[in-house]
């Protein structure tokens, strides 16, 4: 749909909004200060938006941004009319319903039909909610996580008053299952979390492995699939170890995933799920203004959040319907491009004399870091600091990121210990459909900005 008719269409959704309240009388809202100073004011923060880098095209290809959809864009904007909020029904009857439902389809991708789960505003409070239940069932007991799991989880555990334990990655930048069942054999784990999409390279833990550690230990396992857990739709599309992975997702006791990465919504939109609905009990609590007013739940009742914005959930709602979570559907289909992308990237690295892929192997979902060959870390991370910038000065916009320097080249990998010399490395997320379509720009742009600086 060309994005230029999304006002024509939000104005007619207004329309058919505004006629739902006809019946109410007529008023003047007081603080109406007209339409050309509202103008003026639009177009200076029109303005001002303009200084930030291109996240909505093709050729932006740094971090996990992604465009949301005109539907989402338009059915935001559309409930703001009402500016619904999700904690109590008195606040948001009609889009606590579209929450939901909306959640349930979620659920649906890991075959969860009884469960608890709710939006958020974001990932990071979606992954503390997690850890916050975590602690409930199993008070006192260590939180564990891998060493390239994002750094929210060891705050959160700080905030909690919960010991957090960061285990060694190997060279695929997966939790080393060894490090992993040495940590455990110390005691006193509760709950392991399992990164399905790290942030910095894209890498898969091996959670069928995870789980079979948990049928001897005796641990909770969360999975934080904020990035990268839509990429259950697209089983063949992955390879064997994160295939392997996913399938075992519906076994894990609590997920997160985030709908404003890949699921094609504005910030801020996570979801956190409960694979044993019992849990809510901890969340229980008396308010002498907030839920007489239906016998329904409220969602407040199974969050930690108190306000929350209803129009994210009439957003996914919208998109979810437009497009449906299902394995041959639209939505899974954008994946799959973005997948593709990622390894047609790898592939044009691996055979360009001038870079060092990751030597255990390509990309496991949508994100590809590369290095500079260079004589040592330290000029490497140099060329790849002016690559970068280089880069930006074509138009096309990459990330940095430090990884251990021995997990690049064709020699056999070493054990990887947490002191290994970091490099500093190029990183693209190719999370836009239209990247696949793009890659022999961003290649082309990509050549030039290396031949600039290396002179090859």
């Amino acid at each position: 749909m060309p994005h230029d008719r999304v006002p024509e269409l939000l104005a007619r959704a207004t329309e058919a909004l505004e006629a739902e309240f006809g019946a109410l009388p007529h008023f003047e809202p007081e603080l109406d200060v007209g339409a050309e100073a509202m103008a003026g004011v639009l177009k200076d923060a029109a303005r001002r938006l303009g200084d930030n880098y291109p996240y909505f095209h093709p050729l932006y290809a740094g971090q996990m941004l992604k465009p949301p959809h005109p539907v989402a864009r338009a059915a935001y904007a559309l409930a703001m009319k009402i500016n619904p909020n999700n904690h109590a029904r008195d606040g948001g009857r009609a889009s606590s319903e579209m929450e939901v439902e909306a959640v349930k389809e979620i659920a649906g991708i890991f075959a969860w039909t009884e469960y608890l789960g709710h939006l958020t505003s974001s990932g990071t409070f979606a992954n503390l909610e997690a850890l916050w239940m975590a602690g409930q069932l199993a008070p006192g007991c260590r939180i564990v996580g891998s060493e390239q799991a994002h750094y929210t989880h060891q705050r959160i555990s700080g905030v909690l008053k919960l010991e957090y334990a960061s285990v060694r990655a190997d060279g695929h930048g997966r939790m080393s299952v060894e490090a992993l069942e040495d940590e455990l054999r110390k005691g006193g784990v509760g709950t392991v979390v399992a990164t399905l999409g790290t942030t910095a390279m894209g890498a898969v833990d091996s959670l069928d492995e995870i789980l079979k550690l948990k049928a001897r230990y005796g641990f909770r396992v969360h999975v934080d699939a904020a990035y990268g857990g839509y990429f259950a739709l697209v089983p063949a599309a992955l390879d064997e170890s994160a295939r392997r992975a996913y399938a075992a997702m519906g076994r894990a006791d609590s997920i997160v995933v985030d709908p404003h990465k890949h699921g094609l919504q504005p910030y801020g939109c996570g979801c956190v799920l409960f694979r044993d609905p019992a849990v809510g009990r901890f969340y229980k609590h008396n308010s002498p203004y907030t839920y007489f007013t239906s016998k329904e739940l409220h969602l407040g009742e199974i969050s930690l959040e108190c306000s929350r914005a209803g129009a994210a959930a009439v957003a996914l709602w919208a998109t979810q319907r437009l497009l449906p979570l299902k394995p041959d559907g639209e939505f899974a289909r954008g994946l799959a491009k973005g997948r593709r992308a990622a390894l047609e990237l790898d592939r044009r690295l691996r055979g360009d004399a001038r870079f060092e892929a990751l030597a255990a192997g390509g990309p496991e979902l949508d994100i590809v870091v590369w290095k500079v060959k260079a004589e040592n870390a330290e000029s490497a991370s140099r060329q790849a600091r002016e690559v970068f910038d280089a880069c930006a000065r074509l138009g096309l916009h990459f990330a940095l990121v430090q990884l251990p320097g021995s997990w690049f080249g064709t020699h056999t990998l070493p054990a990887v210990s947490n002191d290994d010399d970091p490099v500093t490395c190029l990183r693209s997320v190719l999370m836009k459909p239209e990247h696949e379509a793009w890659m022999g720009e961003i290649w082309e742009r990509l050549s030039a900005a290396c031949a600039e600086v290396v002179g090859r």
